[in-house]
């Protein structure tokens, strides 16, 4: 995506789907020939080395649930792009491809395709997800895929990509999201080689604010990477994959997940672990952010473990003393004596630099609630 079509979603280009033939026929027409991704990544970039259990269980597909209620906090950038997103999560109890209008493809990968549309009653702008149902079934992710959904479907954060329902068809699932006009991080940083330290710092601030809420709801994320974000209409960071999260109210997984390069040192030393694994992966963010690679990265896997492991940090010269201390604050070898995240948004290098699209009064930290939500739909019955 070029950045005129980026910072106007409404010149989209859009094809109408008269009715269910003429838009699958389009689906069909697209989707051949297609490189099917990710179950919940977005793009068709290189990969770094995911790292998750050798087999996940195999579950029945999802049924269409009747969609969540919304919150006025739904996304400002989404509403700017036309219709409402509150409409869109109440217009319908059962969702199906009549409902849209299917435009140009947004990005591919292994598992399907994400498709720019509009849901034809409210005109409201959204990102489509269509996912094989062969290709999950093949590659045993029926329950990554019915766990992001199950998350990601009851999270309402400015900062938090929205799902706001699914459906699905014989061949297929269709996930309904928010569509984040300015695309996709991890390109962003691959055309710049690295942020500076005000846009680190913002993407910091976003990211610190959105895990506070995603912890308030025992949700641990566990894969957080530059691949797993997207970027709003007014540049504003948005958490995208939910695929490796857990719902987890004893706080203490002993599961292997997520990309090596975030991986902390409890996890790959095979320790139990809590939503302070997200803490370490905040400052391998923050580091990649502002030097353009992973502070831990090696050229073989056992090295980069070892590292992890003593971490074993070394600072480029360029990075400011206040940025170093935020980085080493994080990446603390014993969990409970990282920083936290709502003293990360009071570093006095992310006061100093940050510049925050949310505002104030949508932040996870005056907002969140004692009152603990599950993260359950009917697809778990």
């Amino acid at each position: 995506m070029n950045s005129k079509e980026n910072s106007d979603p409404h010149t989209a280009n859009l094809v109408g789907a008269g009715g269910s033939g003429d838009a699958k026929l389009l689906l069909n027409k697209m989707t051949s020939g297609a490189r099917p991704a990710n179950p919940t990544g977005h793009n068709n970039l290189p990969q770094r080395i995911p790292v998750g259990p050798k087999s996940l269980s195999q579950q029945q597909q999802p049924q269409p649930p009747a969609p969540s209620s919304t919150q006025p906090e739904a996304e400002a950038s989404s509403s700017q792009a036309g219709g409402n997103p509150n409409d869109v999560a109440k217009t319908k109890k059962q969702w199906s491809l009549d409902n849209f209008d299917i435009g140009r493809p947004l990005g591919k990968g292994k598992f399907g395709n994400v498709y720019l549309a509009r849901e034809k009653s409210t005109k409201f702008i959204l990102a489509l997800k269509v996912l094989f149902k062969s290709q999950l079934e093949k590659s045993g992710v029926e329950h990554q895929l019915r766990r992001e959904i199950e998350i990601q479907s009851h999270l309402r954060h400015p900062n938090i990509l929205r799902l706001y329902g699914y459906f699905h068809d014989r061949t297929r699932v269709y996930l309904i999201l928010e569509y984040a006009p300015r695309g996709e991080l991890y390109k962003l940083l691959q055309k710049l080689g690295k942020f500076d330290e005000e846009r680190s710092a913002s993407y910091v601030a976003d990211m610190a604010d959105a895990l506070i809420y995603c912890h308030s709801k025992k949700v641990i994320h566990r894969d957080i990477k530059p691949e797993n974000l997207l970027l709003g209409l007014k540049g504003e960071l948005k958490i995208a994959d939910f695929g490796w999260s857990v719902h987890a109210p004893s706080s203490r997984r002993a599961t292997l997940c997520g990309t090596l390069d975030y991986l902390p040192p409890e996890m790959i030393e095979g320790r139990t672990h809590d939503e302070k694994v997200d803490l370490w992966s905040l400052g391998v963010l923050c580091y990649e952010f502002l030097v353009g690679r992973p502070p831990f990265e090696s050229e073989t896997h056992n090295e980069t473990y070892r590292r992890i492991s003593k971490v074993d940090l070394r600072f480029p010269s360029h990075l400011s003393d206040g940025a170093k201390d935020l980085i080493a604050n994080l990446l603390k070898h014993n969990p409970h004596t990282r920083l936290q995240l709502a003293s990360v948004l009071q570093h006095p290098w992310v006061k100093a630099n940050a510049k925050r699209i949310v505002p104030p009064a949508y932040t996870a930290a005056t907002t969140t609630s004692a009152t603990t939500t599950s993260a359950t739909t009917s697809t778990a019955n």
